[in-house]
């Protein structure tokens, strides 16, 4: 499924295996654009910490756009923020199943949040290159990440107490996709 570098890249990015297929720059994400879980949401859910908010465990359900092709996945699976060292550091683990073209992957990716004395936080990969900052003191936040030739935008809304929303729209020469994530705490 590609070559080293692709598989790396998926690697390191929204949990994956992901296809992609060639695409134009990113537009900017807009309400018509596919989710199952339309976004802007309309609530946004103020979290003055965004390491307390988040640590625990989640369900995550995810759906997975190729704009391009109009095909589309689904990703099933856990989310958990848990202690990682000093400084407060939570480390984020996901892994679940990807269903892509009728085929079951697992899928899997580890990110580490490193939280800030006001409430925000850095957000790296495992390996600790800097992903993105995050601050939901409002509900919401967007980040961008630049990967290589793609481009990464993501939408975090915070809509309750046990419920958050990501959007990532991920556009460069090889993808156009729009990955729309529901995490809700695990009971």
């Amino acid at each position: 499924m590609g070559n080293a570098r692709d598989r790396e890249h998926r690697r390191t990015a929204e949990p994956g295996p992901y296809p992609g297929a060639a695409a134009d720059p990113v537009a900017e994400p807009g309400p018509d654009l596919p989710c199952a879980h339309p976004h802007p949401h309309p609530h946004r859910y103020p979290v003055p910490d965004a390491a307390a908010y988040l640590a625990g465990r989640w369900d995550v359900e995810r759906t997975v756009h190729d704009l391009r092709t109009g095909a589309e996945g689904h990703f099933r699976g856990t989310a958990e923020f848990r202690p990682d060292g000093a400084a407060g550091a939570l480390l984020h683990h996901e892994e679940g199943e990807l269903t892509w073209g009728g085929t079951v992957y697992p899928a899997s990716r580890t990110l580490r949040l490193r939280p800030r004395p006001d409430g925000t936080a850095g957000v790296d990969f495992a390996d600790g290159r800097p992903f993105h900052d995050l601050d939901l003191t409002t509900g919401r936040w967007t980040a961008v990440h630049p990967c290589a030739e793609d481009r990464y935008e993501g939408c975090f809304t915070a809509v309750a107490a046990d419920e958050w929303h990501l959007r990532w729209r991920v556009g460069g020469p090889a993808k156009d996709q729009l990955l729309c994530s529901v995490y809700r705490r695990r009971r």
